[in-house]
C-alpha cells in the first residue's frame, strides 16, 4: 500500500453536481461503500472520481472498475471517455467480472495450477445439449414422459442449478434443499456432478467457469492468493448489490491488504437473488471485511419527481434488511403523476390508460411505455385484450400468450367439444388428441398415449364414445380413473352452447386439472404459473361471452394476427426482474393484489425474508418511470377475501398513496422560498415528516394508525384473540397464518375464519 497519498491537482466540478456527488468525488484515500438510490447519476459521479484521482497522480495500471456486465462497460467507459476528455489523463481499464476471471485462469494454466482448456468456450447450446443428455438418464422412469414433452423447462432448470451451484459456492445438495425442488427431482444433484466430470474430460469451460474454476484454485492455494493479491491501489465496483459469494471472493483475493476498494449499490434493488444475490454484500459483509469503510450517499433521483419518490420511499421504509436513506427527487426534476387504480380487472384497466394517454387514436406512440408484470401469466389477458384492438405491443420474452402449452390445450378441448373435428385432416386430430390426453395427463406411458391418440384420431366425432368404450380393467387404476373421467366429461360437455368461460371451468373441476397440473410441475411456482395462465385466458373468454365455436373463431383471428411481424414499437410488456437499470416515461403496474405483489409465499418459505424481497421488487418496479406511473389494485372491501389472490395487496397500504399524491403535488407546485408549511389532508407518517425536513417544509396532520389500515387481519404484526389473547404473526402461507401468543404458544389458523376469532389491538 503506498504510504503517501499524491499530492492534489485542482479539479473544476460542474456546477450541476450536487454536494453529495461532490463530497463521493473528492474523498479521501480509503475503503468506501456508496449507497446509491434510482436514477441518482451515479455513472457520472463515478467517472468524475476517477478523474479526480487521476489528476492526483493515482496509477492508472493500479486501478481497476468493475462493471457488473458487457453492456455496463461499455456505458461506461463511453462516459469516462466523456468527462475525461482533452484532459490528456490515460484511463484505467475497465473490465467485467467475468473478464478479470479469465485473465486469471489463463495465467493459472501458465503457473501450472489449473489445466488447459479449449480456447472454445461452451456455448448456451452445448450446454443445454448436455443438460438435456444428462436430464434424460438421470430423471426418474416417472418423470420420462414429462420430460420429452417439456425439454425447454427441464433443460432450463438443470442449466440454473448448475449455473447457481457455482455462483454461490455451496454444495449442489445445499441449493437443492434450499430451492425447495420436490424430492422426485433430486437427480439435478447428481446431473451437477456428471456435468462437471464430462466438462473436465473435454478441457472445455463455460461463462460460469471463468470465475468458478480461478477462485476455487486460489481459494485452495496460498500461493495464488499471494500472486493475485495487493496488484492494485484502487479498486471501484459498481452495482454491488447485485454481488453473489464468488464474485464478492474474487474481489478480497485481488483487493488484499493493498487496495482501497469502492463499492456503489443499492441494498433496496436487490432483486437477483435466483442468482445468488444477496443484500448482505453491500449491507454488511463489507463493511465487515474490508476496515470500517467511509459510508456515503447519493440520496437524489434525477428520474421522477417527489410522488414517486414519496411512494418508494413509504413503501421499502417497512424493510429492515436496508440502509436508512431517504431518496429524494431532485429540485431540476421534473414532476411525475402517479394514479392509483381501484379495478375489479386489470386489462380494462390497463386498456383505459393507454386510451387516456395515447387520445382517442389507441395506435399512437407507444414505444416509451412499459407494463411491467411480476409473473408472466398476468399478461395473458392484457396480451389478447391489445391483440384485439390492435393495439402495437412488444413481448420482452418469448412468442406470447397464444403460443402457451395450456393456451393450445385449451383451445383443443374446444375443437373437440365443437364438433369441428370432422373439418381437420388426420394430422391435424392427431394433434390435438395428444394435446387432450395431456391436459391434464390421463396416466399413461408415452408410447401408450401416443398410441391412443392415434387410435383418436382414426375418428371424426365422438371421442367420448371411444374413451369410454376401452377396458379400463387392463389398465393400471390411476390411468383408467383418468381416461373414464375424460370421456364423461367429453360426453357431457357434447354440443354444450353456454358461455365457454364456463365450459373451462366444468372441464378443470371434473377431470382435477389443476392438481394434475401441480403433480408434475416442477416448483410450486412453475405450478401456479402454469394454472395463472389457464385463469387469465379464462378471464378474457368470460369478457367477450362467446360458446366454444365463438371462442375458436376469435383466438384463430388474435394468432394470426399475433404471427404476423409488426412494425413499429408499440407497448412494452415485461416481467419486473427483466427490467433492472432500464426507465420508461409512463410505466403501468398491475397485480397489486395478495398472490401476485407480494407473490404468495410456499409454508417452509421465511414469510420475512419473502415479503422484504417482494417489497424491493416493487420499489425497482416503481422507480423506472419518469413522468407516469399507474398502479392497478382491487377495489377495497370489509369482507375477507377466501382466495388469496383478489384482495388489494399489503402494500397498498404501506406506500400511502394519498399522502404521496398530496403532499407530492404541492411540493410540485410550492412558490419557492415562500411555501414552508402544509396541512395534509392525508395521514401524516414518519417517512413524510423526514422527506418534510428535508425539503424545508413543516408538515401537519393526524397521525397514521394501524386501526386505520383496510388491510387483512393477518397482515397486521400484533393480533388479539378472543381466547387466547394478544400474540404476534410470525408466519404465512396462501391458506393460513401462525400466532406467537405471550403465552408462548405458537398455533396456526385459518385466512377464511380469520375475521370471526381476531382483532386489531388498541395502539
Amino acid at each position: 500500500m503506498p504510504t503517501n497519498t499524491p499530492e492534489p491537482h485542482t479539479l473544476d466540478l460542474p456546477d450541476f453536481l450536487t454536494d453529495e456527488q461532490r463530497a463521493i468525488i473528492t474523498a479521501g484515500y480509503e475503503h468506501s461503500v456508496i449507497t446509491a438510490v434510482a436514477g441518482s447519476g451515479k455513472t457520472s459521479t463515478l467517472a468524475w472520481r476517477i478523474r479526480y484521482l487521476l489528476q492526483q497522480g493515482h496509477d492508472p495500471a493500479r486501478m481497476l472498475v468493475l462493471m457488473f456486465n458487457r453492456s455496463a462497460r461499455v456505458d461506461f467507459e463511453r462516459k469516462l471517455q466523456e468527462v475525461c476528455h482533452q484532459s490528456g489523463l490515460v484511463l484505467p481499464e475497465i473490465r467485467t467480472y467475468h473478464a478479470m476471471g479469465l485473465r486469471l485462469y489463463k495465467r493459472f494454466v501458465r503457473e501450472g495450477y489449473l489445466p488447459g482448456f479449449s480456447e472454445k468456450i461452451l456455448t448456451e447450446q452445448e450446454i443445454s445439449f448436455q443438460a438435456w443428455l444428462l436430464t434424460r438418464r438421470l430423471a426418474p422412469e416417472e418423470l420420462a414422459d414429462e420430460i420429452k414433452r417439456n425439454k425447454k423447462d427441464f433443460v432450463e432448470t438443470a442449466t440454473g442449478f448448475i449455473d447457481l451451484v457455482k455462483t454461490t459456492l455451496s454444495p449442489a445438495e445445499m441449493v437443492f434443499e434450499e430451492l425447495g425442488y420436490s424430492q422426485k427431482h433430486r437427480y439435478l444433484i447428481d446431473l451437477f456432478h456428471s456435468f462437471e466430470q464430462w466438462r473436465k474430460e473435454h478441457s472445455r469451460i463455460s461463462f460460469a467457469d471463468m470465475l468458478y474454476e480461478p477462485v476455487m484454485a486460489i481459494h485452495q492455494n496460498p500461493p495464488l492468493q499471494r500472486l493475485v493479491g495487493n496488484k492494485m491501489d484502487l479498486i471501484l465496483v459498481d452495482e454491488y448489490q447485485d454481488t453473489n459469494e464468488i464474485q464478492h471472493l474474487l474481489l478480497r483475493y485481488v483487493a488484499g491488504d493493498r487496495a482501497r476498494v469502492t463499492v456503489v449499490g443499492d441494498p433496496d434493488q436487490t432483486i437477483y437473488e435466483f442468482r445468488g444475490a444477496k443484500p448482505e454484500f453491500i449491507l454488511k459483509r463489507f463493511s465487515d471485511e474490508f476496515e470500517s469503510p467511509l459510508e456515503q450517499t447519493l440520496s437524489y433521483t434525477f428520474r421522477y419527481g417527489h410522488r414517486v419518490a414519496l411512494l418508494a420511499n413509504h413503501l421499502i421504509c417497512h424493510n429492515s434488511g436496508r440502509k436508512d436513506v431517504l431518496c429524494h427527487s431532485h429540485p431540476s426534476t421534473p414532476a411525475t403523476e402517479i394514479t392509483l387504480h381501484r379495478a375489479a380487472n386489470d386489462a380494462e384497466a390497463v386498456l383505459q390508460i393507454l386510451g387516456r394517454e395515447t387520445g382517442d387514436d389507441l395506435s399512437g406512440n407507444l414505444a416509451d411505455t412499459a407494463i411491467l408484470f411480476r409473473v408472466w401469466s398476468q399478461s395473458v389477458p392484457i396480451e389478447l385484450k391489445l391483440l384485439a384492438l390492435q393495439i402495437p405491443y412488444r413481448i420482452d420474452a418469448g412468442k406470447g400468450a397464444l403460443f402457451s402449452r395450456e393456451v393450445q390445450a385449451i383451445t383443443a378441448l374446444l375443437k373437440v367439444v365443437s364438433g369441428t373435428l370432422e373439418r381437420l385432416p388426420e394430422d391435424d386430430r392427431l394433434e390435438l388428441a395428444r394435446l387432450l390426453l395431456r391436459f391434464p395427463h390421463v396416466g399413461l406411458k408415452e408410447s401408450e398415449l401416443e398410441q391412443l391418440a392415434r387410435f383418436l384420431a382414426g375418428f371424426t366425432s365422438a371421442w367420448h364414445e371411444r374413451l369410454l368404450a376401452l377396458d379400463f380393467g387392463a389398465l393400471a387404476p390411476m390411468a383408467a380413473r383418468k381416461l373414464r373421467k375424460l370421456g364423461e366429461i367429453l360426453q357431457q360437455l357434447r354440443g354444450y352452447s353456454g358461455p365457454v368461460a364456463g365450459l373451462i371451468t366444468v372441464y378443470a373441476e371434473h377431470t382435477d386439472l389443476y392438481e394434475g397440473v401441480r403433480s408434475l410441475a416442477l416448483t410450486h411456482d412453475t405450478a401456479e404459473e402454469r394454472i395463472d395462465t389457464i385463469h387469465g385466458l379464462r378471464e378474457y373468454l368470460k369478457g367477450l361471452d362467446v360458446d366454444a365455436e365463438g371462442a375458436l373463431v376469435h383466438l384463430k383471428a388474435l394468432r394470426q394476427q399475433a404471427s404476423e411481424k409488426r412494425a413499429g414499437g408499440g407497448v412494452l410488456l415485461s416481467t419486473i426482474h427483466r427490467t433492472k437499470g432500464l426507465e420508461w416515461s409512463r410505466v403501468i403496474i398491475p397485480g397489486l393484489q395478495e398472490k401476485y405483489l407480494p407473490h404468495s409465499p410456499r409454508a417452509q418459505d421465511n414469510t420475512r425474508e419473502i415479503l422484504e424481497s417482494e417489497r424491493r421488487l416493487l420499489y425497482v418496479a416503481m422507480t423506472r418511470t419518469r413522468k407516469a406511473l399507474h398502479l392497478i389494485s382491487r377495489p377495497e372491501s370489509n369482507q375477507p377475501h377466501l382466495d388469496g389472490d383478489q384482495g388489494p395487496s399489503r402494500f397498498v397500504d404501506e406506500f400511502c398513496f394519498d399522502l404521496a399524491n398530496e403532499f407530492g403535488h404541492w411540493l410540485d407546485n410550492r412558490a419557492p422560498d415562500t411555501d414552508r408549511s402544509l396541512k395534509l389532508e392525508a395521514p401524516l407518517t414518519p417517512v413524510g415528516s423526514r422527506y418534510a425536513a428535508q425539503e424545508g417544509v413543516a408538515l401537519e396532520g393526524r397521525a397514521l394508525t394501524i386501526a386505520g389500515s383496510k388491510s387483512p387481519l393477518w397482515h397486521q404484526p400484533r393480533l388479539n384473540h378472543s381466547i387466547f389473547g394478544i400474540g404476534s404473526v410470525i408466519a404465512e402461507d396462501e391458506s393460513s397464518f401462525e400466532v406467537h401468543f405471550s403465552s408462548g404458544e405458537k398455533m396456526n389458523f385459518s385466512k377464511k375464519s380469520a375475521h370471526l376469532y381476531f382483532s386489531i389491538p388498541s395502539p
